[in-house]
């Protein structure tokens, strides 16, 4: 009787830690400060150039007033808001030695300094259009230098750097994660340029990381897909649908058949992952129009994966085997995303009376609660 006893109150406590995941994540969240974007991949770009007469100059293309922000917080200064374009210049200007301070080039080790300016500030009124500043940086190349990294210490989160050779046109991308310093790149003029398997590894690679750990909407989006019916070929019909969908838009925003601004693209899709959410408590059964929804909120989602490859410059013969490794790459991440949840809850509980009750409700408000806090968040921040 005592054994039998033990055996469930310890089965008793394992349902209840299981099921307070949900309340947990939400706890988590509500308690964190709000994050400036749930995936900041893409909003930086960098294109470093190589000259012949033993310059760099190199050009960060970013997002206004979250870099502005950066170094009034690093200063210890007040966040500042709703800025011109001419209050931006000015803030970037007076901060010019701490931005200089963040750029490292290093030639076979050795540093050279970076000189700062202040380019480009777009700051637009219309919300079609995106806001952006172009800060240059330019320094010395040390005779006879084999190799040269990157280092950029004000970006959160994954973005690329090109690297131009004036003297031979060829040129090499690596994508980063945040301040992460870069591999050497070989300046010789025998650089091998990437093959289509070095490039299809890198983009399969970069379309996982973009979703996971990265992409933290999209992740919410593909748990909301999963909550409503955790029978697996509904799930799948789904994610395939999201899966065409993106790859559409996606492909379309490559080739610069379509294009609409971050600042319409980003709070819709956060908009479309509290959607999801709210359907799934509104309603206990997926729903033929279901697919369809989630086909269009794709398309959506694709122009969001777009910002991380429009601005690569890419050769035209790179441009499809990039673009299907990053989607393949991406489907990768969904279907693991997928699969843990089966794993960790759906298999063991989705036949419970309480599991809807318990489980789906929970963790869809909680998702949509981060969703509307994103989509109200972006479009004030924009």
């Amino acid at each position: 009787m005592g054994i039998t006893h033990f055996r469930n109150t310890r089965k008793t406590a394992l349902i209840k830690n299981t099921l307070q995941l949900p309340f947990l994540l939400t706890g988590f969240l509500v308690l964190q400060p709000c994050p400036a974007w749930p995936h900041e991949i893409g909003t930086t770009q960098v294109y470093v150039a190589l000259h012949g007469n033993h310059t760099w100059s190199a050009s960060i293309t970013t997002a206004p007033t979250v870099l502005v922000n950066r170094l009034e917080a690093q200063a210890g200064q007040s966040l500042s808001a709703n800025l011109t374009a001419d209050a931006v210049h000015e803030k970037l200007t007076q901060f010019s030695q701490a931005l200089a301070d963040h750029v490292e080039l290093r030639f076979d080790s050795i540093a050279s300094p970076a000189t700062i300016s202040v380019g480009r500030v777009e700051m637009p009124t219309d919300i079609m259009l995106p806001a952006f500043v172009v800060v240059r940086a330019e320094g010395d190349i040390p005779a006879g230098a084999e190799a040269v990294t990157w280092r950029y210490g004000l970006v959160a989160s994954t973005y690329a750097v090109v690297l131009a050779d004036d003297t031979d046109g060829n040129r090499q991308t690596q994508w980063l994660d945040a301040d992460a310093r870069s591999d050497p790149f070989p300046i010789a003029a025998n650089v091998r340029p990437p093959s289509t398997r070095d490039i299809v590894w890198q983009y399969l690679q970069l379309g996982f990381l973009h979703i996971l750990p990265e992409g933290f909407d999209h992740m919410l989006f593909v748990l909301g897909i999963f909550l409503l019916n955790s029978k697996l070929r509904p799930i799948l019909v789904q994610v395939t649908a999201f899966t065409i969908a993106h790859s559409v838009t996606l492909g379309l925003t490559m080739y610069g058949v379509i294009s609409l601004s971050p600042r319409i693209v980003e709070p819709l899709i956060a908009l479309s992952v509290s959607y999801i959410a709210i359907e799934n408590i509104t309603t206990s059964k997926l729903t033929p129009w279901r697919p369809i929804v989630v086909f269009c909120f794709g398309l959506l989602h694709g122009m969001g994966f777009a910002g991380a490859l429009t601005e690569l410059r890419l050769a035209s013969g790179e441009i499809l085997p990039a673009l299907i490794s990053f989607n393949l790459g991406i489907e990768l991440a969904q279907l693991t995303i997928i699969g843990v949840a089966l794993l960790a809850v759906a298999l063991w509980f989705r036949g419970k009376r309480w599991y809807r009750s318990r489980v789906v409700i929970p963790a869809s408000a909680a998702i949509a609660a981060i969703g509307l806090l994103w989509t109200v968040h972006g479009i004030f921040e924009w």
